[in-house]
């Protein structure tokens, strides 16, 4: 009997900060099966942070660090030149802090996925890419690593010992070499959701996307992410899953580092 298809389905949480509210965790978390938790350099406070993680615990829901640049004003997306000891031990103290409030939820760190302008940056610069590797792997080199499908920290961290998760964006336009549209672009960000859907089945099954540039793009991807702060995003999720469901797709945690 042949195997049904899976995917693990993730989306950045935990970024509310005080009285300021970003996205809808209580809404998103029973859609999906991994949530990036933010670590308070990027977005989150405290207390809104473990309200996210005894959520995704009572739901069962994998937990993972979004670690980020130090950049609450700028929300992560700014890029910073940030010496290789120092973003290390901002990578150690992130995934500290979300591992003692996780405990505290009853539930643990699974893995970690850098944020925004940290996140695009290590994808190709190997000076900054091996300082977040070097934090991780102080912490716990079991914790697996998020990063984006195609790009060469994927092999940067296969060759340090750490177990890879390929991610695509349901939400972001590709270029033809499998890079993502910057968010300075018109069309970087798609909201319409019945096309979001549609994008996120065509991933599973056929492989790839069209790119801004109207060429089919293969993407090979372990886990995809909606954005929680996108517009609409509930219900951009929800219509994933429904589809999802209808093809025959599994969403489901993926598998953990050795």
């Amino acid at each position: 009997m042949p195997v049904a298809p899976s995917i693990d389905l993730n989306s950045d949480l935990g970024e509310s900060y005080g009285q300021w509210t970003m996205g809808d965790d209580a809404a998103i978390l029973p859609l999906v099966s991994s949530a990036n938790v933010a670590c308070g350099f990027h977005a989150g406070s405290p207390a809104g942070i473990l309200e996210t993680l005894r959520a995704a615990q009572r739901l069962g829901v994998n937990v993972g660090a979004h670690v980020s640049y130090p950049d609450l004003v700028g929300f992560g997306r700014r890029n910073m030149d940030i010496a290789s000891d120092e973003l290390t031990a901002d990578v150690i103290y992130q995934i500290g802090a979300l591992q003692g409030l996780a405990t505290a939820a009853g539930t643990r760190v699974r893995y970690v996925k850098p944020h925004g302008a940290l996140y695009n940056t290590i994808a190709h610069d190997k000076h900054q890419a091996m300082a977040v590797i070097a934090g991780l792997r102080a912490v716990d080199a079991s914790l697996s690593l998020v990063a984006l499908a195609g790009s060469a920290l994927i092999e940067w961290a296969q060759d340090a010992g750490i177990h890879t998760v390929a991610e695509a964006f349901a939400d972001r336009a590709y270029h033809r070499d499998g890079t993502l549209v910057s968010r300075r672009e018109p069309g970087a960000v798609i909201h319409d959701a019945n096309e979001v859907a549609e994008r996120v089945v065509r991933m599973i099954i056929d492989g790839g996307v069209m790119s801004i540039e109207g060429e089919f793009t293969a993407i090979h991807a372990d886990s995809i992410c909606v954005h929680g702060d996108s517009p609409g995003a509930v219900e951009m999720t929800r219509q994933i899953r429904q589809r999802l469901d209808a093809e025959g797709i599994v969403v489901r945690g993926f598998k953990q580092g050795a």
